[in-house]
């Protein structure tokens, strides 16, 4: 059996659409805030992103993969360290961060309503509402894969955060919420 897809072929999405994300200071930012055993924020988004567009090209999914690719790098945008101590402002990371990403994202990103649905659904059923999209649907699945590989083998996604990041930076931005589907 081949791998899900060409690895450069997913990469280059990522790169095309996510570029100034990955790029930006907030973002670079998350690479300290440990999230899942030794990923960080910033490696475990990349592996999320990039899970979503290899399953997103490999099944042939009709998605915005502009949307798909920012609402996977921006779903935990919280920007803190939820495992440090606070006096309890973090006790409930699970059920809340979804929401504080958003409004993060928000403040430094312009959003699609896809996008603002996949971030704020990504942790359903913890969350009792559901994504509306196929978009958020795939985040949320990605997420929730990418969390136990990360426990289990976490080096092994840790991997794509460091590709991702060096094409992005070679990529040249990408203007407008063109549809793109798996033809893209």
């Amino acid at each position: 059996m081949t791998p899900l897809l060409p690895r450069a072929r997913v990469v280059k999405q990522i790169a095309r659409y996510g570029g100034d994300i990955l790029t930006h200071a907030a973002m670079q930012g998350t690479k300290n805030f440990p999230h899942h055993g030794q990923t960080s924020v910033f490696a475990h988004s990349v592996a999320v992103t990039y899970l979503c567009v290899a399953l997103a090209l490999r099944l042939r999914l009709h998605v915005n993969m502009r949307a798909l690719v920012r609402a996977a790098l921006l779903h935990d945008y919280f920007l803190y360290d939820w495992h440090a101590f606070d006096g309890g402002e973090h006790r409930l990371h699970g059920f809340f961060h979804p929401g504080r990403a958003l409004k993060n994202a928000r403040a430094d990103f312009a959003l699609s309503p896809i996008e603002e649905n996949a971030i704020l659904r990504h942790m359903f059923p913890l969350t009792l509402i559901p994504p509306r999209c196929r978009e958020g649907w795939l985040v949320c699945l990605a997420d929730k894969i990418c969390a136990v590989c990360e426990l289990a083998a976490p080096a092994y996604l840790r991997l794509a955060a460091p590709v991702a990041e060096r094409l992005a930076r070679k990529a040249p931005p990408q203007a407008g919420g063109a549809s793109s589907s798996f033809h893209a």
